[in-house]
């Protein structure tokens, strides 16, 4: 990106010390000192319920997925929009509710974890409500603006929306639809919402354990798509809207997967969550304490209780995108964090078999939590053997993800451009050689609608970038289908004031992007810089598909502190960026006394990761001019408000960082733009961007 380079005033506040909580790509976060984004951080949770000793009937069920919503927040709100029950479901996910003698049926039930939020409904006061996918489903088309959300609050003017007859009509229709993967369980399941449930994947939780759910209000309606788990991994799905008249049908002779239990899953969840109990030193054998960390690779992993995770007990069988297990110098490695002293304690929960690879492998997601209850999400191989799940690889020769991707740009100096944007962040690496050189000539991306994507690499970045028709590399990883100007009255499109950023031409409107399914398959072909080696294809699978713009609109994102804001804005504002004038790190925190960067707002996201991009020093004593661009990024806990980012060189050729020192930017470097990122379970990102550079 181009930007004005007149001289701006030096950034001594980011040199304020550094705390690293957890090692990135480039750096780590989490820390003292420096420069910065609101404070602290809705839970999202509602308040409790005003105590009433008069207590009349009790309303219970269960909550889940297929695997049990355990830990969820549930509350109760009645007819006349007062909250009259507040719980938490157990480790099954069941729940009971005592509700008091004044409260008015019909009743809608929420159950919220983390940034996951299902609904159910019941027409009488007492007696079975179970919240699930499939109630979460029918709540979503009982409500009038398809957000069920919402719900509660038009019941006090018009509670014949939920009814016995309501209710039964929604449950008969999605049956109907569902009769084709009924057929193939040999299942018959009664009422989803209030006959008894057991998340133990026996009659009712079998069907959930199959189907992959996602609803999105999108204004006057909501997005609904049901994804079928197939033994050969084919996806199948059915797109409808919450006001569309009826629900349109599986196809007939679906193929349904043999997803294994939930308490196989479990299973394997716990067996982790035991290997990381375990002191560094009982894990590898290559530690000399159990504060350091260790490098080693798979025969270095010594515990029963961590070998025993993997295919025939042997992490060696571990092969994924390019590595064993095992940690280098550098932190690469597959299960890295066996080897890291603050992996101690980490506890893996909240699994959920996503999807089935072609040989019948599966894809599950998960949700890590550290003894400070910090979170973060993931994903890993497994296999069936016998009675246990054992890890193992994708077998693929590189790492390459594509995820859905939201985004609100914010522009400090030029806020009438501030704009969003929708698509898909398509990572690949950087990979070098021995000697700094990029081992890829490029890489061709092809979409599931069949439009090639070319990427290539650039000397400071960590990932391959877009690459346009001209041949011009983007600063940019993320194929972005539509944007809109945040202020509707602003003229124009954001693809024409950024033409370093890659959209889709023409870009997609609302409609298309709702056509476009969750598990969308992604063909990457790896085009190798020394010419002698063949080329490499494999594929990436996305869980859900980005967000249209109405949806986008809805969804709240991580903000800025106002002290971070302020300073930002009042350093760059004559000339669109930070100029390091002594080496530092860049400590993203709100001045004075290293206070939150960022806040985030109920239902959004927590980031776990920050993006620092800028440029380069255009030779070594000429300030006001740029070199290449670079990106360096910190990954940190999900409590975390502060970050903070070490420069990290990406090739021989990059000079972004200070000789001296390679872990400090170097003098007259410059920075202009930051990227709070968030992932969630289906491994979606929501990102905050800040821009300090000019658009005119």
């Amino acid at each position: 990106m181009t930007i004005s380079m007149r001289k701006a005033g030096p950034l001594s506040y980011l040199a304020m010390a550094v705390l690293l909580v957890m090692a990135g790509c480039g750096g780590g976060g989490g820390g003292a000192g420096g420069f910065p984004w609101p404070t602290g951080g809705s839970t999202g949770e509602p308040p409790a319920p005003a105590p009433n000793p008069s207590t009349g009937t009790t309303l219970s069920g269960v909550a889940a997925t297929g695997a049990a919503f355990a830990g969820a927040q549930i509350t109760v709100t009645d007819a006349s929009g007062t909250m009259v029950c507040s719980a938490q479901t157990d480790t099954g996910g069941a729940y009971t509710c005592p509700l008091p003698a004044t409260a008015k049926a019909p009743l809608v039930i929420r159950a919220l974890r983390d940034d996951q939020v299902l609904y159910s409904a019941a027409f009488q006061s007492s007696g079975i409500a179970n919240v699930t996918p499939l109630t979460n489903i029918v709540v979503t088309r009982l409500s009038p603006a398809g957000n069920p959300a919402q719900l509660a609050g038009v019941l006090s003017s018009r509670p014949e929306i939920i009814t016995a007859d309501s209710i039964s009509q929604q449950v008969a229709q999605l049956k109907a639809a569902l009769q084709p993967v009924l057929d193939s369980l040999g299942l018959a399941i009664g009422h989803p919402l209030f006959d008894a449930l057991v998340a133990d994947g026996t009659g009712q939780d079998r069907l959930l354990d199959v189907l992959s759910v996602s609803v999105r209000p999108e204004g006057g309606a909501a997005n609904i798509e049901i994804t079928v788990k197939t033994a050969d991994g084919t996806p199948v799905s059915v797109q409808f809207r919450s006001s569309d008249g009826s629900i349109p049908p599986i196809g007939a002779g679906v193929q349904v997967a043999a997803v294994p239990p939930p308490a196989l899953v479990a299973d394997l969840l716990r067996r982790f969550t035991d290997c990381y109990a375990l002191p560094l030193t009982q894990r590898v054998s290559t530690a000399s304490n159990d504060d350091t960390d260790a490098v080693g690779g798979p025969s270095a992993v010594a515990a029963p209780a961590c070998r025993q995770l993997f295919l025939d007990d042997d992490p060696s069988t571990f092969y994924s995108n390019g590595t064993n297990v095992g940690r280098s110098s550098s932190n690469a490695g597959a299960y890295a964090s066996l080897f890291r002293a603050s992996a101690k304690g980490l506890r893996w929960e909240q699994g959920s078999v996503e999807f089935f690879r072609a040989n019948g492998d599966m894809v599950l997601s998960y949700r890590t939590r550290d003894p400070q209850g910090n979170t973060a999400f993931d994903l890993l191989g497994a296999r069936r053997v016998g009675n246990t799940l054992k890890l193992v690889g994708n077998g693929n020769a590189y790492r390459a993800t594509v995820q859905p991707y939201a985004q609100l740009r914010e522009f400090l100096n030029t806020p009438a451009f501030n704009n969003y944007g929708t698509g898909y962040d398509i990572s690949i690496p950087n990979l070098t050689d021995g000697e700094g050189q990029p081992i890829f000539a490029k890489a061709v991306v092809t979409t599931p609608w069949g439009t090639p994507l070319t990427f290539l690499p650039s000397a400071g970045y960590s990932t391959l970038r877009f690459a346009r028709a001209d041949g011009i590399i983007t600063g940019s990883s993320v194929y972005r289908l539509r944007g809109e100007y945040q202020n509707a009255a602003t003229p124009g499109n954001p693809a024409a004031k950024e033409t370093s950023l890659t959209y889709a031409q023409p870009q997609l409107d609302d409609a298309q992007i709702r056509a476009i399914t969750d598990q969308g398959i992604w063909t990457v072909e790896f085009h190798h810089a020394d010419t002698t080696k063949p080329n490499v294809i494999q594929t990436a699978r996305t869980l859900s598909r980005t967000l249209t713009m109405a949806e986008l609109r809805q969804q709240p994102l991580a903000q800025l502190s106002d002290g971070l804001r302020d300073f930002l804005t009042t350093s760059s504002a004559s000339g669109g960026y930070l100029l390091v004038a002594n080496p530092i790190w860049v400590n993203f925190s709100s001045p004075p006394g290293d206070k939150d960067g960022w806040s985030v707002p109920a239902g959004a996201p927590a980031p776990t990761q920050l993006n620092v991009f800028g440029t380069a020093p255009f030779g070594s004593t000429t300030p006001g001019t740029s070199g290449a661009g670079f990106n360096d990024s910190a990954t940190f806990p999900s409590s975390a408000r502060r970050a903070v980012v070490y420069c990290s060189r990406q090739t021989s050729t990059d000079r972004h960082c200070d000789t001296t020192d390679p872990t400090m930017y170097a003098r007259n470097t410059t920075f202009n733009s930051f990227l709070l990122q968030a992932t969630n379970q289906k491994q979606a990102e929501f990102s905050a961007a800040i821009a300090l550079y000019k658009l005119q």
